[in-house]
């Protein structure tokens, strides 16, 4: 069973024009495009955003204290003005070692009974700090913690001169871009990659191969759609429920989570347009390659969502990954917008990032498209 070729002949305006307001009717009777394209970018981005922080704050540490000195009780009071330490003062290092093998503490600092005068002297580092190093990530951030907490004491106390006589450095920290270090400004921008590469995916894996199992392909082949008018009429209204989503991501970030935003809102519209593109070109593949629902939402979700969560960079450093996981990452899509929506949200127009990966995503939806408009066939079978 087939309809009258017409691969041949140039695009009909008219006919495209119906078959979109056709697309578009349905998708607005099927509540499970607009939970898709809404409801889920919000339950994640409430999830993610409130959930997942990769600062760590209010660490337990135990403080044992072998000296009556008063500099050790000033800088006990230090420790306890901070929100990154919960110190509690442990009578003998044992009790303390206990503490922190039953991981009721993150952390041990200890200052001998000579810490009064070795500081006054300046002859040696009168702390000893230990850490729990099963999770390798806390411990070196108590670490630096506790450095940081002493170096600021030494500072304001008068004796970073005593500590370091020899040295004439002086060391001053600039950070740049996220300047309070608060790891929700990167996470939020890569949550939205990641939000946005699901239901980009999820919105189209289901149309082509819902089509077949409902019969309605065959209604379909039997008009004289082309296959380009009938890839674009199924693309354009996911298109705009995915920048609809889009948008909605982008205003809970600048305005619940307060993320900021230093680019420009015409870039981040081109760049997530071409990302839609690309993951709303990998789902119709899919649907169109697998010609069942059940089949294509999971290759759409393991094929998008788990790649994009661990292979981006939204979480892991890429370049902190083996050489071979690297190479991989250059086939997930999401890598690259990730890179724009950082690059956007923390640092402005940094054109030498944001033209090639917005080049890597052009080209990717160009291969997506490709492949799906080869493998739609105007016949049955």
């Amino acid at each position: 069973m087939s309809a009258p070729s017409t691969e041949g002949k140039g695009l009909d305006r008219l006919r495209l024009k119906g078959f979109v307001r056709k697309e578009w009717l349905q998708v607005l009777r099927d509540p499970s495009s607009i939970i898709v394209a809404v409801v889920l970018p919000l339950f994640l981005l409430f999830l993610f955003g409130y959930g997942v922080s990769l600062d760590a704050k209010h660490l337990p540490l135990a403080v044992v204290m072998e000296t009556s000195a008063p500099e050790a009780h000033d800088f006990y009071a230090s420790l306890k003005a901070t929100d990154y330490l919960i110190p509690e003062t442990v009578p003998t290092r044992a009790a303390a070692e206990t503490m922190l093998r039953e991981a009721h503490v993150k952390g041990i600092v200890i200052m001998a009974d000579d810490f009064g005068p070795k500081l006054q002297a300046g002859t040696a580092a009168p702390i000893q700090v230990l850490v729990n190093g099963t999770d390798g990530n806390t411990a070196r951030i108590m670490q630096g913690y506790v450095q940081g907490a002493w170096n600021a004491w030494l500072t304001q106390r008068g004796y970073a001169g005593h500590a370091a006589p020899a040295s004439r450095i002086e060391v001053r920290s600039r950070v740049w871009f996220n300047e309070t270090l608060d790891s929700h400004k990167s996470i939020v921008p890569g949550l939205i990659a990641l939000i946005m590469t699901l239901i980009g995916a999820l919105l189209t894996a289901l149309v082509i191969a819902r089509e077949w199992e409902r019969g309605t392909m065959e209604a379909l082949l039997t008009t004289p759609l082309t296959k380009t008018e009938l890839i674009i009429g199924k693309l354009v209204p996911y298109f705009g429920l995915g920048m609809g989503g889009m948008a909605v991501s982008v205003t809970v970030a600048l305005v619940l989570f307060q993320i900021g935003y230093r680019g420009s809102f015409l870039v981040l519209i081109l760049t997530s347009a071409c990302f839609m593109l690309v993951v709303l070109g990998f789902g119709l593949m899919v649907s169109t390659l697998t010609r069942n629902q059940f089949a294509a939402a999971i290759v759409a979700i393991t094929g998008t969502m788990m790649p994009a969560l661990l292979l981006s960079g939204f979480i892991f450093d890429i370049r902190s990954m083996p050489a071979v996981v690297q190479v991989v990452t250059f086939i997930v899509p999401a890598r690259y917008f990730v890179e724009i929506l950082k690059t956007l949200f923390l640092a402005g127009n940094v054109w030498s990032i944001i033209v090639p990966n917005t080049l890597a995503l052009m080209a990717m939806a160009g291969v997506f498209l490709t492949i799906t408009f080869r493998a739609t066939r105007r016949r049955l079978g």
